[in-house]
């Protein structure tokens, strides 16, 4: 696909190694050139967006800010690789992922053995814990240069705000333009998948576990409340129509939810046997994914007083 001007927006499409396929990035025209999400750091992406940036009329070294909707590898993967004199934004929560700083593996590790445990996995399982961490290999080492957050102007932007949109990703914002109501929403919205709240260890080591699910169904209702025309996502196709889909999204949620109750009915269960019903054919493959997918919807019905939890001998049941 060919990038082309829409106004001062232009879409790029990145190859990436991963399962959800090819990322959008956004290079913006304003005060300076902004380039929105960097892509996966993997040669075939950098090739294709300099092919890209050319047909624009722009190179590489034009690019003076990258600014970050998240810090997934698929979007912020090439940071290294991008002009040294460029300015880096995005939320302070990218910092930790970007950077990782002495001790952040041994962290992160002991935050999913604790997971793990808790959700009653046998031992053997234990070795998906070095494959959760594996997609950061698509990443560099280079850090913000400077930090936005909800309500912030955007420099050499006129005209967008950044929106705080945790969920999919605690460092997750989007950029919404009030004279027209477009927004650039990285994978806050996608067309026709819903974002999985993927868990994250918390900031600091210790503290209680972010419930990516809560915060997510909480931006989408904000959103509600903010006059967007279109929405540019982060993976496949716009959307034109946003309003009508996150209610769309909010609904099929609680349906998802309900039905997870339905599992617990009969007798308490453990987070990896709920996991393993909703996902017979797919948790071996994927069980980072599913796990964060079951785990939201455990805490949608716990924060809703429609289920409890009791702990044995260090694993928690879930029962109804």
């Amino acid at each position: 696909m060919n990038a082309s001007w829409a106004g001062d927006i232009a879409k790029i499409v990145l190859p990436t190694p991963f399962a959800v396929g090819d990322v959008n990035v956004y290079l913006v025209k304003g005060e300076v050139l902004s380039l929105i999400d960097a892509g996966p750091q993997t040669i075939e992406a950098k090739e294709v967006l300099g092919r890209n940036l050319s047909e624009l009329g722009y190179s590489f070294e034009d690019i003076e800010q990258v600014i970050l909707t998240h810090h997934h590898p698929d979007h912020a993967g090439m940071l290294d690789w991008m002009p040294d004199h460029i300015e880096v934004m995005g939320h302070p929560a990218n910092q930790r992922w970007l950077v990782r700083p002495e001790g952040f593996f041994e962290e992160h590790d002991r935050f999913y053995v604790k997971l793990f445990l808790q959700a009653g996995l046998p031992q053997e399982y234990f070795s998906f814990i070095q494959k959760i961490r594996s997609p950061l290999k698509f990443m560099g080492n280079r850090g913000l240069t400077s930090a936005i957050r909800e309500g912030d102007s955007i420099p050499g932007m006129e005209g967008w705000a950044v929106l705080e949109t945790p969920g999919h990703a605690q460092s997750h914002i989007s950029f919404w333009r009030e004279k027209d109501g477009r927004m650039i929403a990285g994978d806050h919205l996608l067309a026709h998948i819903s974002p999985n709240p993927l868990i994250e260890p918390p900031e600091k080591e210790g503290e209680e576990r972010p419930k990516p699910q809560l915060q997510y169904n909480r931006s989408l209702r904000e959103l509600l409340q903010v006059d967007i025309s279109m929405a540019y996502t982060g993976h496949g196709e716009e959307i034109m129509e946003v309003h009508p889909l996150i209610r769309k999204r909010l609904n099929k949620q609680h349906e998802r939810a309900m039905h997870v109750k339905g599992l617990l009915k009969n007798a308490p269960q453990t987070l990896f046997s709920v996991c393993q019903k909703l996902f017979p054919t797919v948790y071996q493959k994927e069980l980072g994914l599913t796990l964060s997918e079951t785990q939201a919807q455990i805490d949608y019905l716990e924060a809703r007083q429609e289920i409890f939890c009791e702990e044995r001998e260090g694993v928690l049941f879930y029962y109804c």
